[in-house]
């Protein structure tokens, strides 16, 4: 008998399963929150305001933020539309980091670090992505070597005869300017007007 009532207590154990807490949603909103928490790490001014605020302070909020770098992980990382929040996520797992967040001129200073990073971004990664031609190797001349001198002929004798005198040098502002008359300006006053005019009166 004493075995029966063991089978019919371990039965009753095995029928009443513990009470597991159910996400209604399946868990959607714990994701939801969890993802624009993680994305407001992106902002050094929220960074600032948590530090400001002794969040950082507190050991179960440092647990969290190590709880969060699940998102670094490929299967949610495609869920991420800044992702300088995971270089932040990772920068506030150091205690000098967020330490140093809750001065304002440290805040300004990573501000301005990810502006600069943004506004480059694209031109950096072309540098790296595009590929560079290889110099054409050129063979230099040597330097002990001159030019060999011209033969003379009777035109540079005449003209070593004549006393030198440099042409005119022009000057860099008329290389633009063709040569011959001003150019003509196109001025509505001087022109001939053949719309019709209003007469007062």
């Amino acid at each position: 008998m004493a075995s029966g009532q063991e089978t019919n207590d371990s039965s009753n154990n095995n029928s009443s399963p513990k009470k597991v807490y159910k996400d209604p949603d399946d868990g959607r909103q714990r994701f939801l929150l969890e993802l624009e928490f993680v994305q407001c790490l992106a902002n050094p001014t929220y960074i600032h305001y948590l530090a400001q605020n002794r969040y950082f302070e507190d050991e179960a909020f440092i647990g969290y933020l190590k709880y969060l770098q699940y998102w670094q992980r490929p299967e949610y990382i495609k869920y991420i539309m800044y992702p300088h929040c995971l270089s932040f996520l990772e920068l506030l797992q150091n205690a000098s980091f967020r330490n140093a967040m809750a001065h304002p001129a440290n805040k300004e200073l990573t501000h301005r670090q990810q502006f600069y990073f943004w506004k480059n971004y694209r031109n950096n990664r072309l540098k790296h992505i595009l590929p560079r031609p290889l110099p054409e190797p050129t063979a230099a001349p040597p330097s002990n070597a001159l030019p060999p001198p011209l033969p003379p002929t009777a035109t540079t004798m005449a003209a070593s005869s004549a006393p030198v005198s440099a042409p005119p040098v022009p000057s860099p502002m008329q290389y633009g300017v063709p040569s011959g008359p001003p150019l003509a300006k196109n001025d509505p006053r001087n022109a001939i007007d053949r719309r019709k005019r209003k007469k007062d009166g």
